[in-house]
């Protein structure tokens, strides 16, 4: 979290954010994420419908939005993981809602009372630009405490 407020102070600072995040896990990189806003146990990401994004009928590709999803969730968890714990992600499971046929805004959010060592559900959601839900569902993390040194 605090990463995020030092380097979002500066000018392009959400894109500079969003690229170093995207370069920790290069896969997130494919769909070109754009945190859109990050608060503790919160985290929007924002994925262009762009040509590399879209399957066959032009909407845009669910994988590519639960890539997008995947992002906002790690990114939520390191800013907001309590820092005795630490997490890992063990599955996911969505349902696809609607045709996704605009940008797509991917959310993750948890309550503060969540944050217990065992699994954990994180609830995700991926808009279109009307706000219709596309895709919904839960990424199921294993909580733990970290290890004394």
């Amino acid at each position: 979290m605090s990463l995020y407020k030092k380097v979002t102070s500066y000018p392009f600072g959400k894109h500079i954010f969003s690229k170093m995040v995207a370069r920790m896990a290069p896969y997130f990189g494919t769909v070109h994420p754009y945190i859109n806003e990050l608060k503790v146990n919160r985290c929007e990401c924002l994925i262009k419908k762009r040509k590399k994004v879209q399957n066959h009928i032009g909407t845009v590709h669910v994988i590519a939005i639960c890539n997008g999803l995947e992002m906002a969730m790690g990114t939520m968890a390191e800013a907001s993981i309590p820092a005795h714990l630490r997490w890992i992600p063990k599955g996911m499971s969505v349902d696809y809602t609607a045709k996704a046929g605009t940008d797509i805004l991917c959310v993750a959010e948890v309550t503060p009372e969540q944050w217990q060592v065992g699994d954990m559900l994180v609830d995700v959601k991926a808009y279109d630009t009307n706000g219709v839900v596309v895709v919904q569902g839960h990424i199921k993390l294993w909580i733990s405490e970290k290890p004394k040194k």
